[in-house]
């Protein structure tokens, strides 16, 4: 299949889900796209559909290889080049404040963290850290929204849908996470202090 025809399949559907999955060395990767943006990110076609399910009940999907050249800018992110997954478009459906949230972790630079108190003042909801934990469990697109970025108070790795060792992974893998011991603990350099992360 040509360039052009490949896209033209992929966007003649209008509303079909376009599936693919990554192999990575935290296992498969499942991802939903359309209309050119991600939509959900998980690990394993199972977990993706639990994150379809509620958003897009019975929407058509459709298998396709490398949706809108999503994968292979998963795929460079996963073999080093950090910032190939920055400017991927999304679609993730949530309240007003899960949304703020969720554009405030894409400003978060790979190699560095926050906490979750960090990140509520940021938006000016300086007591809002838990609301921010809460909204960053819910967030649909792994990786892509960087929800693993978030650290506790004390620095400490904190709970992580995919599996705190894979956060520990994606941590080492950009650089964030240094150890400090043979059972991969680890410590965090300093998150830095978004600037009003959300305008």
């Amino acid at each position: 299949m040509s360039p052009s025809s490949k896209a033209t399949s992929q966007t003649t559907s209008k509303g079909t889900l376009l599936l693919d999955d990554i192999e990575s060395p935290i296992g498969r990767i499942a991802i939903a796209a359309r209309e050119g943006r991600l939509c959900a990110l998980e690990f394993g076609r199972a977990r993706l559909e639990q994150q379809l399910a509620p958003r897009y009940g019975g929407a058509p999907r459709r298998r396709a290889r490398d949706p809108f050249g999503i994968s292979t800018r998963i795929r460079a992110y996963l073999a080093g080049d950090l910032a190939a997954v920055d400017h991927i478009s999304v679609e993730a459906a949530g309240t007003v404040f899960q949304r703020r949230v969720w554009r405030a972790l894409r400003r978060i630079p790979a190699g560095r963290t926050m906490t979750y108190g960090e990140l509520a003042r940021a938006l000016d909801h300086r007591a809002a850290a838990r609301a921010v934990g809460a909204a960053n469990g819910r967030n649909p697109i792994s990786i892509v929204v960087p929800c693993h970025r978030l650290v506790g108070g004390d620095a400490s790795l904190t709970g992580y849908g995919g599996g705190l060792w894979r956060k520990r992974w994606l941590l080492r893998h950009e650089g964030a996470l240094q150890p400090t011991g043979s059972r991969g603990a680890g410590r965090y350099r300093p998150g830095p202090r978004a600037d009003r992360a959300d305008r």
